[in-house]
């Protein structure tokens, strides 16, 4: 099984996030599950989402506490709240920043995990450009598919479809291909700085 968790604040679209990327499992024909936590339910509060994913059906309906891969969509929870908890040592991370892990104080932090497995995206960057509003979290969906591999691009884009219509549809999966084209880059450079 493997198990994301999502952190954001109320108003991001974590909630849709982690629904979004259980329909993009269930269209590649597995078995998923997703589920909120809130704490005060407002706009700007900590919120976080989980979700499950494996090829047999899911029985626990726990809060992911040893995620294997984490999603921050606001970087201002990164030394607010215990993001990081439980991250597995081979976990994947991503977080939505244009700022480099060294700028957001957490360079000693993933120089104990693969770097290939943790970057950072400008998702609400992708967002803004495509949207015109500043909600990572389908952005942030498309480059999850390019660091894992776990559901394809066309599925998170599927999803995404049946969730919204029109130009919102249109737009939210446009900021998926950017960020998965982001990440795509990023990691080749990543594996073509190691091999030299």
């Amino acid at each position: 099984m493997f198990e994301v968790r999502i952190h954001g604040r109320g108003g991001q679209g974590v909630v849709t996030a982690a629904e979004l990327l259980s329909v993009a499992a269930f269209v590649e024909g597995r078995h998923a599950q997703a589920f909120p936590s809130f704490g005060s339910e407002r706009t700007g509060a900590p919120v976080v989402a989980f979700c499950r994913i494996d090829d047999k059906e899911i029985r626990t309906h726990e809060p992911v506490m040893r995620p294997d891969a984490l999603i921050v969509q606001d970087p201002t929870l990164l030394h607010q709240v215990s993001v990081f908890e439980g991250l597995s040592p081979t976990g994947y991370l991503l977080i939505n920043s244009a700022r480099s892990f060294d700028e957001l104080g957490l360079g000693e932090f993933v120089a104990g995990y693969q770097p290939e497995r943790m970057l950072v995206v400008p998702a609400s960057q992708f967002a803004m450009t495509q949207l015109h509003r500043p909600l990572p979290n389908a952005a942030l969906l498309g480059g999850f598919a390019a660091i894992s591999g776990l559901v394809s691009l066309d599925s998170v884009c599927t999803a995404i479809r049946e969730r919204f219509r029109g130009p919102v549809a249109d737009g939210n999966a446009a900021a998926a291909r950017d960020a998965f084209d982001f990440v795509t880059a990023e990691m080749k450079e990543l594996f073509d700085v190691a091999s030299d």
